[in-house]
């Protein structure tokens, strides 16, 4: 696979991608990584919209042998080694989806590896799985309860948060909501900041309750992050 032009767009990119994995077919496209036609024929069409995030998650969640950076910036191949293998190809085994048991609800010790491609919820860790038609067009890897008051008025003790798995520190969204596992204090629910020096080795954790100040986490310490993406709340 030759090397990409850095001056083709994003959405060339998604065109070339569709052409060399899906044949061209962007409706087979959309329903691998599990969003609307529409979302894909706005970027491809004649408006040419920008992929949002979301977009960019599931293709390189679900078709494991894309380069992030590829697809992000057009620097390098096109695909990366998977498990230790070399790029190869356009075979269809390289497209991965997802199981379709439902959402897994997972217990607080479930969330480990970020930045690595070993990023996965355990069958021990899940309580229970659950389809929530409201979830259907966005990709929800594991809802997780809330325990405590430090993100209140956001979240209250008890509500479950739907959470989408990061596995680059790239697509954190500053100062909206992630679920980060920690090696000495567990599951934490904050909203994440740069850190103050502005060193990248680090992420600023606020809570939306006054009462607890904010504080850093070196990469190094976290475990996994995740970006929570919807909410159950029962009265």
């Amino acid at each position: 696979m030759s090397k990409n032009n850095f001056s083709t767009t994003i959405n060339q990119r998604f065109e070339k991608l569709i052409s060399e994995f899906f044949g061209g077919n962007k409706s087979e496209f959309s329903r691998t990584i599990g969003v609307r036609p529409s979302v894909i024929g706005n970027m491809l069409g004649e408006r040419k919209g920008n992929p949002s995030f979301e977009v960019i998650q599931k293709v390189v969640d679900t078709i494991v042998s894309i380069s992030p950076d590829w697809l992000l910036t057009g620097k390098g191949e096109m695909l990366r080694e998977v498990n230790g293998d070399k790029p190869h190809g356009q075979a269809p085994e390289e497209v991965k989806v997802a199981p379709s048991k439902g959402i897994p609800l997972v217990g607080v010790n479930a969330v480990g590896g970020f930045g690595g491609a070993e990023f996965a919820i355990k069958e021990s860790d899940v309580k229970d799985y659950y389809v929530v038609p409201k979830f259907k067009d966005r990709r929800i890897d594991f809802m997780i309860e809330v325990a405590g008051s430090s993100m209140q008025p956001k979240y209250n003790s008890g509500d479950v948060v739907a959470c989408t798995i990061l596995k680059e520190s790239r697509f954190i969204q500053w100062g909206k909501v992630h679920v980060i596992g920690t090696r000495e204090q567990g599951i934490l629910i904050k909203r994440l900041y740069p850190c103050d020096s502005g060193g990248k080795d680090c992420i600023k954790c606020h809570s939306d309750n006054e009462r607890y100040s904010p504080f850093e986490v070196t990469h190094e310490e976290i475990t996994g992050i995740a970006l929570v993406v919807g909410v159950i709340r029962l009265e």
